[in-house]
């Protein structure tokens, strides 16, 4: 409990002026689906891939396996999603904007779309007279259970500000004296690992009497175990127990999520002015009469006779209330807080156990009782640190107000991806070298999407690396680690491919795996779940992942550290490099494609020279060039040069039209103008580089050509630049040709800012964000494609996070131009 004038200062906690901004009761005017439903020729075409997935559908169900994409049951965006709560790689859970708790993210890479009716804040006011005045829940999202509870508030006078990762929301109960506003705090804090990695969030209440006599205001806080699945959340063991600590009081409920322990601990701040009372055990499937008079007729929960309740098998709810009277005039704070302690997981094949990252600094017993007092003494400190960060952006006038929103807002998906962080067990520990970073940060791995149940999909993460290589560097650093044992791993096990129904081996050696395994198996050990085309044959995983090892050491020039991390890296960049040489079938220095959707357009067939695939190996031959050249091996570099050179020469001849590059080299399909066609060029300019591969003239002439077609022949600009656009209409020869890819539009418009077409990168962007965040409510669900009506597909996607490669040529701009 503080005053209103205590530290951090103001300018650091006041609602910003940007974010996602709605009242409690908005609602969005466009509702969209993913029923997208393609067109009869797709379909035939298409035929033979959607039998055989509905073959493996029923097959993986029969026998239990997990189904890493689910076509059968796709999820419906729910338009409800805030700002959530969460550190990174322990687990999340989703904070509605009316004032929910849902979408429970703590069994790894299993996304639980539940709104738990327990989990609530409430609030009562009495007056001068002791008399209570308003008693409420303190948010608008409907309750199915706990009849008794009540939500009285007015949404339309209550609003919610998001600005990832805190949040505000602000209460008008002026007609009963008094002004709430509560601050959502989250530690994910660039550079800070420690504090980033922590399971909890702070809740700070701001309560100020507006009224010319005395309140007497509570805050209650309850929750429930379990993640809100009514089968699984019966079959745990329960138990709780209140706790006194030097600067805080709460309960602490124990219980189990899938045989995995996990406790919940709530908590609030101490001070002599406050009454804090505690509820160890209510039944959440009840009226809940019983804590709600409490809370109602007292203002607290009753007192406790035993500071522990016994073992349930079953679900039980707890609770914590603070109560404060406050004089005319003046604000009070009340501090709250969140912590949920799962240290130790497994996936379904058990394999191996895993120790979360956060741990590893608070060792011991107690481990959620100690982040409680952590959370307690710190968070000033990380309001202070999110606000740094943040405030360069924010107070940049040259940016538009909505970018400054999604920037921060579209880095959610860094916390609430999914992620896995772990440290390593000793065995793991003594095979690598001392310098090794996973000795120090252990392992990550981030979903490729909600959906999408795949870690560290890396065709995708190419795009996503930005937001990690900018704000967790080292995050990226271990996965580019692991990235590239799993080059050299082989798994013989034999899958049949969905798309042609052909065997290959899981994972072929000396090529970079599509991902490191499924969360429903056994990641870091199962590579390659993808189960559609053999990956050993995509044209473009092994380009990326030295494009990346290129970007990761020149972003900030070369020294000691780089240059070791390139040592690193060599041979494996090396190994997929010659691999990839035998795309090259006719000698002239380019790869070419397979006549098969062989790269991260899964669905879209390349044939011959491409400019995607084409563009990402010449990008990567001048790369290994750099690198050859940083590590002194002459021989190497002129080698890749000579590659270079005739490549270059053939890329030119062969795709160049005037206006743009051919999509690939077939008949019809040529003639496609791909919104991603530059991609190479736009990671070689990430990484300080200009035009020593792609001629000037022709990169800006191809930019105005996408500018021009995908983006303001499409949906009047509004949307973003379709993936592809051929004869002045959308490309409909597949699906994904004529699907807006969120995080490639972002990558676009990096690659406009980098040529300083600001205008049209902004509104390239712009428009498509604008219509998620304010027509169809996808706002911290971002998916990964949206259609030109009605649909998107994939909520909750990786690649959006490729929005930082704007932030870092804006960054390199204002760099040169001061």
């Amino acid at each position: 409990m503080s005053t209103s004038d205590s530290p951090p200062q103001k300018c650091v906690t006041e609602v910003p002026n940007y974010g996602l901004k709605v009242r409690l009761n908005h609602t969005y005017p466009e509702n969209r689906s993913q029923g997208f439903k393609p067109g009869l020729r797709l379909i035939w075409d298409m035929l033979p891939l959607v039998l055989r997935y509905i073959w493996y559908y029923i097959v993986h169900k029969i026998m239990g396996k997990s189904i890493v994409m689910d076509y059968v049951h796709t999820l419906r965006a729910k338009q409800i999603y805030g700002v959530p709560i969460g550190g990174i790689g322990c687990g999340t859970i989703g904070r509605g904007y009316r004032g929910e708790f849902c979408r429970f993210q703590l069994k790894p890479g299993l996304y639980e779309y539940n709104t738990v009716d327990a989990n609530q804040f409430i609030v009562t006011i009495k007056d001068g007279h002791n008399e209570t005045i308003f008693h409420s829940l303190l948010s608008t999202f409907p309750t199915k259970s706990l009849k008794s509870w009540e939500s009285l508030i007015d949404g339309s006078e209550c609003f919610y500000t998001g600005l990832y990762p805190r949040s505000w929301t602000e209460y008008d109960l002026s007609k009963y004296g008094v002004m709430l506003t509560c601050r959502q705090i989250t530690p994910i804090i660039p550079h800070n690992y420690k504090d980033s990695s922590l399971p909890c969030a702070v809740f700070v209440w701001d309560v100020k009497n507006i009224s010319e006599e005395d309140r007497t205001v509570t805050i209650a806080f309850t929750f429930k175990n379990g993640v809100g699945d009514k089968s699984r959340d019966r079959a745990s063991t329960c138990s709780s127990k209140a706790f006194t600590l030097t600067d805080s009081e709460g309960v602490i409920l124990y219980h189990t999520i899938d045989k995995m322990q996990c406790s919940y601990s709530l908590a609030a701040k101490t001070n002599p002015q406050i009454d804090i009372s505690k509820c160890l055990y209510f039944d959440p499937n009840s009226d809940g009469i019983q804590p709600w008079i409490q809370l109602k007729n007292n203002g607290s929960f009753d007192k406790i006779s035993d500071k522990n309740y016994g073992q349930i098998f079953g679900e039980m709810a707890c609770g914590i209330a603070t109560k404060v009277t406050i004089q005319a005039g003046n604000t009070i704070t009340s501090e709250m807080t969140l912590v949920w302690d799962m240290p130790s997981v497994q996936f379904p094949k058990k394999q191996k156990k895993y120790t979360r990252y956060y741990t590893k600094h608070f060792e011991g017993d107690n481990t959620g009782l100690r982040i409680v007092r952590y959370a307690f003494e710190n968070y000033h400190n990380w309001e202070r640190a999110i606000h740094d960060w943040q405030k360069r952006i924010l107070d940049d006038e040259n940016l538009p107000d909505w970018y400054k929103s999604a920037l921060f807002n579209e880095s959610y998906y860094i916390s609430d991806g999914g992620a896995i962080w772990v440290i390593l067990d000793e065995q793991e520990a003594k095979k690598l070298p001392k310098n090794d970073p996973r000795l120090e940060h252990g392992k990550f791995a981030l979903l490729e999407g909600h959906e999408y149940r795949m870690y560290n999909t890396y065709d995708v993460h190419f795009y996503a690396s930005f937001s990690f290589v900018l704000n967790f560097p080292l995050l990226q650093s271990i996965l580019q680690y692991d990235m590239r044992d799993a080059i050299f791993t082989e798994i013989p096990d034999k899958i049949k491919m969905l798309y042609d129904g052909e065997v290959c081996e899981r994972k072929v050696p000396n090529t970079v795996p599509h991902d490191i395994g499924d969360p429903g198996e056994e990641p870091f050990i199962l590579l390659n779940s993808y189960p559609i085309h053999d990956v050993s044959q995509w044209r473009d995983l092994n380009s990326k992942f030295v494009l990346q090892v290129f970007r990761d050491a020149f972003i900030t020039g070369l020294d000691d550290r780089s240059v070791g991390y390139l040592n690193d890296m060599y041979n494996a960049c090396y190994t997929v490099m010659h691999k990839s040489m035998d795309f090259d079938i006719d000698g002239d220095g380019l790869i070419e494609n397979s006549g098969s959707p062989d790269q991260t357009f899964d669905t879209w067939v390349m044939t011959g020279a491409s400019a995607y695939c084409g563009g990402l190996w010449l990008a990567a031959l001048f790369a290994m060039t750099k690198i050859a050249d940083a590590l002194q091996k002459p021989k190497d570099k002129e080698k890749f040069q000579e590659l270079l050179d005739k490549g270059k020469a053939a890329f030119e001849r062969k795709l160049w039209n005037g206006k743009c590059y051919n999509f690939d080299c077939s008949d019809k399909e040529c003639r496609s103008i791909m919104a991603d066609q530059l991609c190479g060029q736009w990671y070689l300019r990430s990484c300080g580089f200009n035009y020593e591969v792609f001629p000037q003239d022709r990169v800006k002439t191809s930019l105005k050509t996408i500018y021009e077609n995908n983006v303001q022949s499409f949906c009047d600009g509004r949307m973003g630049a379709v993936n592809g656009f051929i004869d002045g209409v959308i490309d409909k020869f597949t699906i994904q040709s004529q699907e807006v890819w969120t995080g490639v539009t972002y990558a676009l418009a990096a690659s406009m800012l980098q040529e300083g077409m600001k205008t049209e990168a902004f509104n390239t962007a712009g428009g498509m964000y604008k219509s998620m965040s304010e027509r169809f409510g996808l706002s911290f669900d971002t998916p990964e494609a949206l259609y030109p009506v009605k649909y998107y597909r994939a909520i909750g996607y990786m690649r959006p996070l490729s929005i930082w490669s704007m932030q870092m040529a804006i960054d390199k701009f204002n760099k040169n131009i001061n």
